[in-house]
């Protein structure tokens, strides 16, 4: 009898951004045809960079991410390290450029989550299924 893998999503992450970068920004597998970016943050406690791909949404002209860790009861650490510093870097694509992440204040987040959960309702069960609110997030470029 094998022992059972743990999942390890830092090893995860890193072959979607490997892929992501090898592909022009494309990826298959769970995230096949969705829009990916790569969004590079700086640590809120290391001061390091950190790289995380993330599917992202085009919702009334904005970049819109979702910090939803799969509907875990914990805010991603990616959220964390935006609140403390909001300049990012972004990758869509083959472009990349600097952009400043702002989290969506209630009401903005909650028209916004709306839209979101319309495109994609996967984020609403998540929601659903979490005592925190989830947070949106828009990306602008600099």
């Amino acid at each position: 009898m094998s022992e059972e893998q743990q999942f390890d999503p830092a090893a995860f992450n890193r072959e979607i951004i490997a892929e992501f970068r090898a592909n022009d920004g494309k990826v298959g597998g769970m995230f096949a045809g969705a829009t990916m970016v790569l969004l590079t943050t700086t640590g809120a406690k290391s001061g390091k960079e950190h790289t995380v791909p993330l599917v992202y949404l085009e919702i009334d002209g904005k970049t819109v991410i979702i910090g939803s860790k799969g509907g875990a009861d914990t805010h991603p650490a990616w959220y964390h390290n935006i609140r403390k510093n909001p300049q990012v870097t972004v990758e869509i694509g083959t472009e990349e450029y600097p952009a400043r992440a702002d989290i969506a204040p209630p009401a903005e987040r909650d028209d916004l989550f709306t839209k979101v959960t319309a495109l994609a309702p996967g984020y609403g069960d998540y929601q659903a299924g979490t005592p925190r609110t989830i947070p949106v997030i828009t990306l602008h470029r600099v």
